[in-house]
């Protein structure tokens, strides 16, 4: 059963992010900015001026008392000891931002936006450093952990990019319908009605292992190699398009939430461990391959998937609501996933131990 966190908000919550230091916060329509303690009661709120929709929250990797907060164009830092106006606004972005990203050494911040856009914020010369392209809306940016200059991101175009911040182009793409078409499943007519339009990524702690839902329902899980990246498994995870991945710290662990509004947990570590414990047996495959294109990689990648059909759940939460943001907290000694969706209130559901 869910334990509904109440009175934070008056509309929609549309964001969440828990703090190093189990400090929770939440976005909301009309500029909406709420903070919980883990037992979940709201501790402090702001409304922002403008009272643009908050679309995107994250906290400083090193400074916890540090709130990076997107609404509207605006990206809001503020400080959460003292949740009053704004310390500083950047405003770099042209349209909407979707998402914030954070790196683990708290240089760089990347804000992906409406217009396909991801800028990068220096935050010591507090400047954009970098100014990366898609050619739709842009609607999800994660760096990589341990690794502070590289990042991906995916959106509408149903592209997925692997980044360097010391290039301007990408230094890998996939395009998720290309690869569709490509391995000629039963349901590749179905895709040109319900194309995979990528909507969320997380990247596991390990830094070299992604997973991106997308419109069709399907999580994708991708494992990063050098300045290429690519599919190590594909699973339908929902009847509607999936809203929100979230690896949790458990190393293959993956909550998935989506528009069916369920909420799911996936253990895919018996599917990419060991490409990740054997490198060379996995470097050795690849070189045999080398000959095929990036598209016959896939359609390989895709028939070794295959070999696991029964990829299952292994929790299933009725939400019953669109899962707008997962997140995942430490309350009192017990995880949780928290669920935001088109109510004002967060749902806290208890996670098994790993």
């Amino acid at each position: 059963m869910a334990v509904k966190w109440s009175g934070g908000h008056s509309s929609s919550v549309l964001c969440l992010h828990v703090s190093a230091e189990g400090l929770v916060a939440s976005g909301a329509e009309r500029g909406e900015l709420a903070l919980w303690d883990g037992g979940g009661s709201p501790v402090a709120q702001l409304r922002l001026s403008q009272e643009e929709d908050v679309t995107s929250v994250v906290f400083s990797a090193r400074r916890p008392g540090t709130l990076y907060t997107a609404h509207g164009e605006s990206i809001s830092v503020l400080d959460v000891r003292s949740l009053q106006e704004p310390l500083q606004r950047f405003h770099v972005n042209e349209e909407e931002i979707n998402c914030l990203s954070v790196n683990d050494t708290d240089s760089f911040l990347a804000a992906a936006d409406d217009s396909g856009a991801v800028k990068v914020v220096d935050l010591e010369s507090k400047k954009v450093s970098r100014s990366l392209r898609h050619s739709n809306i842009c609607s999800s940016v994660a760096f990589r952990p341990q690794r502070p200059q590289s990042l991906v991101s995916c959106g509408l175009d149903m592209q997925v990019m692997l980044w360097n911040l010391q290039k301007a182009r990408p230094l890998w793409t996939t395009n998720l319908q290309e690869c569709d078409m490509e391995e000629e499943s039963p349901q590749s007519a179905g895709q040109f009605f319900n194309p995979p339009l990528a909507h969320s990524l997380s990247v596991a702690s390990c830094g070299n292992v992604f997973g991106c839902g997308a419109q069709d329902g399907k999580v994708r899980i991708f494992q990063v190699t050098g300045a290429r990246f690519e599919r190590e498994l594909e699973f339908q995870a929902h009847s509607l398009g999936v809203s929100q991945v979230l690896f949790m710290p458990e190393a293959y662990w993956l909550l998935s939430g989506g528009n069916d509004g369920k909420v799911l947990l996936w253990d895919v570590s018996s599917n990419i461990g060991k490409q990740q414990k054997s490198p060379a047996k996995s470097l050795h495959k690849r070189k045999a391959q080398a000959a095929a294109s990036s598209r016959k990689d896939g359609k390989l990648n895709k028939a070794a998937s295959n070999e696991h059909p029964g990829v299952v759940p292994k929790l299933s939460i009725e939400h019953r609501e669109k899962v707008n943001w997962l997140s995942c907290a430490e309350i009192k000694g017990s995880r949780r996933v928290l669920v935001a969706d088109q109510t004002s209130s967060v749902s806290a559901y208890p996670l098994p131990e790993p």
